[in-house]
């Protein structure tokens, strides 16, 4: 499958790197090296950062999940901001921008606007969520990358792929090599969250999970290269 125009989803506790914690400046510059290769390549670029290196959930069960929700968008900013900085370091044109104005932090993402900018050859980053509680980053991620008009999803995360037990626990577990998102669905596989899934699949926007890791993964990727599990639409 060719790339002209890609939405890449990153773990936020993959920026973090050993720390799981806040940010680790070697794995952002690593990123950034990679992403930059893309940049070059003329694939468009778009990007969503998820905040669990700062934030995930609730404090605790009595907190307010709108508030909670609130909180880990917040993250999902500075998480952009700082991987932006870092790209434009590496020789990358970039905007952030988010569904609410932030003062002159972000700008106010339009989609016409953003869709200019990564034809122009800027990298593209979508912070701060949907700007709802009760989506996650999987669903800002979907959302946009329709919106957008990409041609997939590239999710990089901290586990290779999708298999059919957790590998941690399961020295046997299956990695597939494809699956369709209507079993994500069907199945209520904990891939994406369902909602997302639903939203991907009534698109038709294929997704590509794969380990972030692994030595120049995200070229390999959008290369066509055999690698992580591929999700068609349907």
């Amino acid at each position: 499958m060719e790339f002209k125009r890609i939405l890449l989803k990153l773990s936020g506790e993959a920026l973090a790197g050993e720390a799981h914690h806040g940010f680790s400046d070697e794995e952002v510059s690593r990123v950034a090296a990679e992403v930059k290769k893309v940049v070059d390549k003329g694939i468009q670029v778009g990007i969503v950062i998820g905040g669990g290196n700062f934030w995930r959930g609730r404090s605790s069960n009595d907190m307010d999940r709108v508030k909670a929700d609130q909180i880990g968008m917040l993250a999902t900013v500075m998480n952009c901001v700082y991987a932006a900085d870092a790209f434009r370091r590496a020789g990358m044109k970039c905007r952030v921008t988010s569904p609410y104005a932030i003062g002159d932090v972000t700008e106010l993402f339009v989609r016409d606007k953003a869709i200019e900018a990564m034809e122009n050859g800027e990298v593209v980053f979508f912070a701060g969520g949907t700007s709802h509680p009760y989506f996650s980053t999987d669903m800002a991620a979907v959302l946009r990358a329709i919106e957008t008009q990409c041609d997939a999803i590239l999710s990089a995360k901290a586990i290779d792929g999708v298999y059919d037990s957790d590998p941690k626990d399961n020295p046997n577990a299956k990695k597939y090599d494809f699956m369709k998102m209507s079993d994500i669905v069907d199945q209520k596989l904990q891939v994406i969250d369902l909602a997302s899934a639903v939203l991907a699949m009534e698109n038709h926007m294929p997704m590509l999970l794969f380990g972030l890791s692994e030595e120049d993964s995200i070229v390999r990727a959008v290369s066509g290269e055999k690698i992580g599990t591929m999700v068609t639409a349907d």
